[in-house]
């Protein structure tokens, strides 16, 4: 799978790179990226073999997803979204579900959902909300039970995809009870109305926009078929909810490094000493970040929610957010003026890498969870504010 996978992604990215500028400008949608990816296969990537599937490991996801950030970061971001929902949904396993009570009806309505997948359907998040962000315990969107199902109605920001998407992973908390929190697997259609509010300093062409919620979904809809698992899932899985980004963003800045190189030798500016040692450091930032990532993953695989593994998550997140502004910004510098107009490929990427170290959980975020790891606390539990 995995060569397979990785040459696809390699494959691809100058797909990519030929139509990054123009969706940037437009703040478009990347329409052929995505027919570009379902072709290849790779929205079964993280579906297990037996539905269709790739089978892809954590690791192999996030080698994956580097490569097409190298071509378009955008892409990438919203490919992360899919990869997290089949990702997330595929890592259940028999010995898990029975740990969280999951029953066989609602394994059976998982395996459909991974299967469609397979075959080139293709799922976005909608987690986030104004005023709560990406904090599950704080959500205003609420369910109830409808005859045959259920009924959602709310609001959601930052949707990456909104409107080209199959299907919304939706986290909405209950009616009857506001601690129990949520999610659902959405279908696209009738009852959910795109709202274009995204207009960004950089990841311009995910179509981020707010997604509003009116909708009856059947009864099997509701992921793990039992009230409340959201919380449960994210302590369990926070490498979907958390790095997932960090192996996009080293591929933006490893993207950036490629920019300015292609562009300091264009203009015979490559002999300047101070010009060769900031593409040396940079050079030598993303490789480390890369490695961080690449650990984060392999402890992810071996050990899924160990504590030094979720250690190695969020440091995996903090250094790729950090790195990728930092590198971008360097080679901007090395390039001089003339990069930062409109167009050129180092003034998107410096405003795509800038965006890294926002994302939830945001490297302020990281930076205080392992601050009170290292302490001796409990991050999850001793934090002044709820992480989710």
């Amino acid at each position: 799978m995995t060569q397979h996978a990785l040459q696809a992604a390699r494959r691809l990215a100058p797909r990519l790179a030929a139509r990054a500028a123009e969706h940037d400008r437009d703040g478009s949608f990347p329409t052929e990226d995505f027919r570009d990816l379902r072709e290849a296969g790779l929205f079964g990537l993280m579906v297990p073999t037996a539905l269709g599937g790739m089978g892809a490991t954590f690791a192999e996801y996030a080698a994956v997803a580097t490569e097409l950030a190298r071509g378009n970061g955008a892409t990438a971001l919203v490919f992360n979204m899919h990869a997290s929902v089949t990702g997330a949904l595929g890592a259940v396993t028999e010995e898990l579900a029975e740990a969280l009570g999951v029953p066989d009806e609602a394994l059976a309505a998982r395996d459909r959902l991974l299967a469609a997948a397979a075959q080139g359907s293709w799922y976005a998040v909608a987690m986030s909300e104004r005023g709560a962000g990406a904090r599950l315990s704080q959500l205003s969107t609420v369910y109830e039970q409808a005859e045959g199902g259920w009924r959602i109605k709310g609001s959601k920001t930052f949707c990456s995809g909104a409107g080209h998407a199959d299907g919304y992973l939706v986290a909405a908390r209950s009616a009857a009870d506001p601690s129990v929190v949520s999610q659902f697997l959405v279908p696209a259609g009738d009852g959910l109305t795109v709202e274009p509010t995204w207009d960004s300093l950089g990841m311009r062409a995910t179509s981020s926009h707010d997604l509003h919620l009116d909708v009856a979904v059947p009864a099997d809809r509701l992921l793990g078929g039992v009230e409340g698992l959201a919380l449960v899932v994210a302590q369990l899985m926070p490498h979907w909810l958390v790095a997932s980004y960090a192996a996009v963003y080293v591929g933006v800045a490893r993207a950036a490094i490629d920019a300015a190189a292609e562009h300091l030798n264009a203009r015979n500016l490559a002999g300047l000493p101070a010009v060769r040692s900031r593409l040396g450091r940079a050079d030598a930032a993303v490789a480390a970040a890369q490695l961080v990532v690449a650990e984060a993953a392999r402890r992810v695989d071996e050990a899924p929610g160990d504590a030094e593994t979720n250690r190695w998550v969020w440091r995996a997140k903090l250094l790729a957010g950090t790195t990728a502004a930092d590198v971008a910004a360097s080679m901007l510098e090395a390039a001089g003026t003339s990069a930062t107009r409109r167009g050129h490929p180092l003034e998107r990427l410096y405003r795509d890498a800038r965006c890294g170290s926002l994302h939830p959980a945001t490297s302020d975020v990281c930076a205080d969870w392992l601050g009170i790891a290292a302490l001796g606390g409990d991050p999850d539990r001793d934090a002044t504010v709820p992480r989710w």
